[in-house]
């Protein structure tokens, strides 16, 4: 390690203007929105499933199944 002060990225010999900050910045944070957001629908997976451990959901064209697991755990596969 060198006792020189100084910058510590080999062949930069001085630091540019702009990357000597003397104030924070003035960084502004999204506004909050002022309404909550919407409720998410549930639906119980007995719905979906009626009574089968398997079922087929097409969605933009594309079949995918959806399946409970010997575990009681949901899988989907395309």
């Amino acid at each position: 390690m060198s006792s020189q002060p100084g910058p510590q990225i080999p062949g930069l010999t001085e630091l540019p203007t702009e990357m000597m900050v003397e104030k924070p910045d003035n960084f502004k944070h999204a506004p909050l929105p002022s309404e909550p957001a919407a409720q998410h629908r549930i639906v119980e997976s007995a719905d979906l499933f009626r009574g089968a451990n398997e079922i087929m959901i097409r969605h933009e064209g594309v079949t995918y199944r959806l399946k409970i697991t010997r575990q009681g755990k949901l899988i989907l596969n395309k």
